[in-house]
């Protein structure tokens, strides 16, 4: 038998197709974070083309977002709350209804966001709608929607999405996804398809009166458009404009 040599063996690092995780990067892997650059050629963003209002404004760029093909879910925002000592979490959920009141998302109310509500209304929205360049920052005071708009809401949901506000105890610590799979067939049984699901208790909307909405739109060379409405006591807007 011939000696191994060096070049024939074969370590740990040879046999697996990913790196270690906590190997140092190259300077030059594509997967560096801080190499990675992109380039923002969007028109800018002028004070002139804002509409009088904030939601106003915010409906035209959603239109655009949804009508935008490279966009997967223009209604996922990033909900960031914090709990009544300070300490932060942000999680991504659905935007379902906009209007001038503001910005209604759902939610079960036992969950760590709900809890959070209860304790401190003080919320943020982030819309990164990322394939345009954009996004949309809200800061605001969220409360709780009225029952019989929830309920309304709640029949416009697929079947098996009533059944999952059932069977989820949000945010909750559970032992498998067995115990969940379970709950569910549990209650598919109970209420099966065509029969009408109650709208569960603890499960309902959030409306976030904003108090600032910044639209944020990407330049070159880092130098981005940033035009902040700002709400005064009056009822009326105000504009500003942020450094990037």
């Amino acid at each position: 038998m011939s000696p191994i040599r060096q070049d024939d063996r074969v370590t740990a690092r040879d046999a697996t197709p990913f790196d270690d995780p906590f190997d140092p990067l190259d300077p030059a892997d594509p997967a560096d974070p801080a190499v990675m650059r992109k380039q923002y050629r969007a028109d800018g963003l002028a004070e002139g083309e804002l509409a009088d209002g904030p939601m106003e404004q915010f409906a035209r760029w959603f239109r655009q977002a949804a009508a935008d093909a490279g966009l997967v879910e223009p209604n996922a925002m990033v909900v960031s709350t914090a709990d009544a000592d300070g300490r932060p979490s942000s999680r991504t959920v659905l935007l379902k209804q906009y209007d001038e009141q503001g910005f209604v998302f759902y939610t079960n109310y036992g969950s760590r966001k709900g809890r959070d509500l209860a304790a401190n209304p003080y919320v943020s929205l982030l819309f990164p709608w990322l394939p345009l360049g954009r996004q949309v920052v809200v800061t605001g005071i969220a409360r709780r929607t009225g029952r019989d708009e929830t309920a309304a809401y709640f029949r416009t949901r697929p079947h098996g999405s009533q059944l999952g506000a059932w069977a989820s105890a949000q945010s909750s610590v559970i032992l498998s996804r067995d115990e969940l799979d379970a709950s569910y067939a549990e209650l598919a049984a109970r209420y099966p398809e065509g029969e009408q699901v109650p709208v569960p208790p603890d499960w309902g909307g959030f409306r976030v009166a904003p108090e600032t909405v910044e639209f944020w739109q990407g330049r070159e060379n880092r130098l981005h458009d940033r035009l902040r409405y700002v709400a005064e006591a009056d009822g009326s807007w105000r504009v500003e404009r942020l450094s990037p």
